[in-house]
């Protein structure tokens, strides 16, 4: 087989529960995340490499899994999450209770509607996509595991399915969601969004 599979999971809950954890924020995994990303995978290990954010909620297990089937772990700074700005560390409702305008604004308009402060979303697609090609090339037969963040796949799955940024936060990316890529010599797919092995 010469295709190159792409596998992409997101990490699992964090301590905290839900709240816009940027590149700002490092908090670990929850006990329920742990559970996620082991049930997520499974007793499957078919990767070659593992990839990760450098970030704890995706290398704390990236490192775990590596280390229980002796993979080479890669540690990729441009695979952490988009950085939100004011809004890191809070919650949904905490945003929509202090500027509910302004949250409005930024799912309408997520391109050109950044929360104050926040990295520019075409700065990190850019970052993103570089690295996603520099570590997805010339790896034919080959079957990779990255491990990050909804921001990090979304960017992905927009590239690989030509789509602009406008539409990334319309891509749902659950916590542990395992969504695969096919690439071939001419073209890649997405077979799978938010699934399991």
């Amino acid at each position: 087989m010469t295709d190159t599979i792409i596998d992409l999971i997101r990490h699992g809950e964090p301590v905290g529960g839900r709240a816009f954890r940027g590149h700002n924020i490092d908090d670990p995994l929850s006990e329920n995340g742990w559970q996620q990303m082991w049930n997520a995978v499974g007793e499957h290990c078919p990767w070659d490499q593992i990839i990760s954010s450098p970030l704890t909620r995706c290398l704390a297990f990236a490192r775990a899994l590596a280390e229980d089937n002796k993979l080479d772990l890669i540690v990729e700074e441009n695979f952490k999450e988009v950085g939100f700005g004011s809004w890191e560390g809070l919650t949904p409702e905490q945003v929509k209770s202090d500027n509910l305008q302004e949250y409005e604004d930024f799912y309408k308009d997520p391109v050109n509607k950044r929360p104050p402060g926040a990295e520019p979303l075409d700065d990190f697609c850019s970052r993103v996509i570089s690295t996603y090609q520099k570590v997805t090339a010339d790896k034919p037969g080959k079957q990779l595991l990255i491990v990050a963040h909804a921001g990090v796949i979304r960017a992905i799955i927009a590239h690989t399915l030509h789509a602009n940024e406008l539409g990334m936060y319309k891509i749902k990316v659950a916590n542990a969601g395992i969504t695969r890529i096919r690439l071939t010599n001419s073209a890649a797919s997405i077979e799978f969004i938010n699934g399991t092995l």
